[in-house]
């Protein structure tokens, strides 16, 4: 059985209290501070309603992470979400594009068909910090930390942390995000979330 630290308890018990009582519509989120990663990024463009070809060439599309880039600026001209992206977040969405795309084509649209495009694409960065991070500790002792892409991958290749169910891209994924988006200074989180320390 997986032992669960002071950390993680205090992070089970804010998620809980976050989820109980109220809806969560009415419910603050007290992870709006955590940066938005790819699959909200992209599922925001794609709410924006952009032209269809533009949308079947971006999920069928397969570039590294820099061609994405210069993709994604090629086409903010035509796609007003696209330019209202800062540097980072541009750089987020070609990452999670890099690693992601193409899609699968039991998930590519038929015709305009209305698309639940959060629930449709691949779990992002942000989602999976927030999914298998807290199992043991509160997200804070993550997201606070600024780290290069090698030391996150030698954390996540740690005995502590291997048995995390994610594949090695997924890992990789999550370290990128992590290199673009953690660094948060501590008085940029809630005051609840402040709380717990590391368990590593």
């Amino acid at each position: 059985m997986r032992r669960i630290g002071l950390g993680g308890l205090i992070a089970a018990t804010l998620v809980g209290g976050w989820l109980a009582g109220t809806s969560l519509a009415q419910t603050k989120d007290v992870f709006a501070f955590i940066p938005d990663g790819g699959r909200t990024l992209l599922s925001t463009v794609f709410a924006s309603n952009p032209p269809q070809d533009a949308m079947r060439a971006i999920l069928t599309g397969k570039h590294t992470r820099d061609e994405w880039l210069a993709d994604l600026r090629s086409r903010a001209a035509g796609i007003p979400a696209l330019k209202s992206l800062e540097d980072v977040q541009l750089t987020t969405l070609a990452d999670y594009l890099a690693f992601n795309m193409p899609l699968s084509a039991d998930k590519l649209p038929e015709g305009a068909a209305k698309v639940d495009w959060p629930a449709t694409l691949p779990q992002d960065g942000r989602d999976m910090a927030l999914k298998h991070c807290q199992s043991c500790h509160i997200i804070t002792v993550v997201i606070t930390q600024d780290r290069t892409r090698e030391a996150w991958l030698g954390t996540m290749h740690k005995p502590s942390h291997i048995q995390i169910k994610l594949s090695q891209q997924e890992r990789e994924a999550l370290a990128n995000y992590l290199v673009l988006n953690a660094g948060i200074p501590i008085d940029q989180v809630p005051e609840e979330l402040r709380a717990g320390g590391a368990t590593y």
